[in-house]
This record gives C-alpha cells, sequence and structure tokens, in this order.
C-alpha cells in the first residue's frame, strides 16, 4: 500500500519543519510550499490526498488558493484543512470552502486527529 501524501501551504518556515517532521514520523509522504499561487500545478504533480492551507500564504492567500482549488473539477474532493491565528477561522475556512480548520497555535495531537480523519474519509469514496 502506498504512502498517502500531505501538501502543506505555509509561510512559517518553523511551521513547515514542525508539521512535516511530525506526519512524516507516522507515515504520510509530505511535501510543503511557501506559496499557493501556483497551487494547481502542486497539487497536479503531487496528488495530494489531504491539504493543510495557511490563510496568510503568499501570493494570493489562502481563501483564493483554496478556492481554485475546489473549484477544479479533478481536484475539488481533495480535503483541507485550513489554519490560522485568526480568531475568525470558521468564517474564513467557510469562506474558502476547506473541509476543516484547526486554529493557531494548534495541539500537534489535534492536527494528526484531523488528518487521520480526512485521510480516512477520503479513503471511503
Amino acid at each position: 500500500m502506498s504512502k498517502k501524501k500531505i501538501l502543506i501551504f505555509d509561510d512559517e518556515t518553523s511551521i513547515l519543519e514542525v508539521i512535516f517532521i511530525v506526519l512524516n514520523d507516522l507515515g504520510y509522504e509530505v511535501e510543503v510550499s511557501e506559496t499557493a499561487d501556483d497551487i494547481i500545478q502542486k497539487v497536479s504533480d503531487f496528488q495530494p490526498d489531504v491539504i493543510i492551507m495557511d490563510n496568510w500564504i503568499p501570493v494570493i492567500g489562502g481563501v483564493e488558493a483554496t478556492k481554485l482549488l475546489k473549484a477544479h473539477s479533478d481536484y475539488k474532493n481533495i480535503p483541507v484543512i485550513y489554519i490560522t491565528a485568526n480568531n475568525d477561522i470558521a468564517s474564513l475556512a467557510n469562506e474558502a470552502m476547506a473541509d476543516d480548520y484547526v486554529s493557531k497555535p494548534f495541539d500537534l495531537e489535534d492536527l494528526e486527529k484531523k488528518v487521520l480523519k480526512w485521510i480516512d474519509h477520503k479513503a471511503s469514496f
């Protein structure tokens, strides 16, 4: 069975490193990006099972990047977990059409559970 793939979009290097290490140690194949302006190309190249999207990702931002993904017929069913330190994360995630969200700073165990939930959800399709 092949490893499940997770693509992380966040411009904070320290967060990328921590999430990468944790998810990689759990057996996922992880790829990271500090920008989302070419989200469709990156998703096409990597074919992730789950995407973790930061709100403040350059150049177009997490809301617009997620909307682009969700409007694409080939990628609209890839679960997106939205992450941000904004107080209105629920409304931002909803506006972006994300599938779930986690507030920064987040508990790594909470993030792991959300990733597993959506990996399992996608596998049931």
